[in-house]
């Protein structure tokens, strides 16, 4: 047996699958996104999503994709739901079904509860007039040429395309509802995702003694000892009112070091770099490395409104942060 040609043609009949349920996006798609947000738009309407068997784990992870770019989802196993999770949903819900072949027993016997309920049903299914079709209110096919399987019997390919059609549903609602990287970080308060997402320059700046500044006009010998006392790789030269006019950077120092006798009694005005790069307090900390990777810089000073210091950012800070 060829296991490289075997695993092609799976995955040429999977990607076929894809293709076909793509071919045959139509009216129930558009209705089933539009009743989705409908559900949603009250504040307190959410997808119950409803499947056995591969059906079931493809449902978790649709519900988990939905819920975590906006489209409040829980899933809801049918059997359990016979034998009290059928609390789960409530009279402002909707229900997205999932059965290739739309005549799953479990599946088929919770329908009528919830058309009792009054809820609308959405049906993924690959044979629309099938029970589960029949039972919907409205139908999205699903409906692939075969499965992967030599049998073509165990669930791959429908179960791919059914996963996909979840990811499109996802990522349409997402857009329809004008969800916005900020939102998709509250979601996601923990690990690199929320450190990349959620930290703001000023929740990383140095300030106080740590943020080296000097007037300028003053000796460079003065914006040495800030740049010591503040263990920084820059200093910010300011006038009197705090407003920034130019950074004095290690890389400076050592370039003038060679061209400039007594170098330590000329002004920082003489060796600082006018018009630098700077930060707001509000930009994301990731927008942090862009910069630093497009100027090839290492050290950033944060201004306010009126250019005035209020922090500095050096490179040697970000990997402690684990920022993405």
């Amino acid at each position: 047996m060829d296991y490289l040609k075997r695993a092609s043609e799976v995955l040429d009949i999977e990607m076929d699958g894809i293709q076909r349920v793509k071919n045959n996006l139509g009216e129930g798609f558009i209705q089933a996104i539009d009743a989705i947000l409908e559900t949603i738009s009250n504040g307190y309407g959410k997808v119950v999503i409803v499947g056995v068997g591969k059906n079931w784990h493809i449902g978790n992870k649709m519900t988990a994709t939905f819920t975590s770019t906006g489209t409040p989802t829980v899933a809801m196993h049918p059997i359990e739901a016979m034998h009290g999770d059928f609390g789960i949903l409530s009279d402002h819900d909707i229900v997205l079904a999932m059965s290739y072949s739309g005549a799953s027993d479990e599946l088929i016997a919770v329908l009528q509860p919830i058309k009792r309920k009054g809820v609308k049903i959405i049906a993924m299914t690959g044979v629309p007039d099938s029970p589960l079709g029949e039972a919907a209110d409205i139908i999205v096919s699903v409906q692939v040429d075969k499965e992967a399987c030599p049998f073509n019997m165990a669930p791959t390919t429908s179960t791919t395309a059914t996963l996909a059609l979840g990811d499109a549903m996802a990522m349409v609602l997402l857009e329809a509802r004008g969800f916005k990287v900020e939102d998709y970080a509250q979601r996601h308060p923990g690990g690199a995702i929320g450190r990349t997402l959620l930290l703001r320059v000023e929740d990383v700046m140095r300030t106080g003694d740590r943020c080296a500044t000097v007037l300028s006009g003053h000796p460079v010998r003065e914006a040495l000892i800030s740049m010591t006392m503040a263990k920084a790789g820059c200093v910010a030269v300011v006038d009197e009112n705090e407003v920034l006019l130019g950074i004095m950077t290690d890389g400076d120092l050592r370039r003038h070091l060679i061209e400039t006798p007594n170098l330590t009694e000329h002004t920082v005005d003489e060796v600082m770099t006018k018009s630098p790069k700077t930060l707001n307090r509000d930009m994301l900390a990731v927008e942090i490395l862009n910069i630093y990777e497009k100027y090839n810089i290492d050290d950033l000073v944060v201004v306010d409104e009126q250019n005035r210091v209020i922090g500095a950012v050096d490179i040697q800070d970000m990997p402690k942060l684990k920022i993405l």
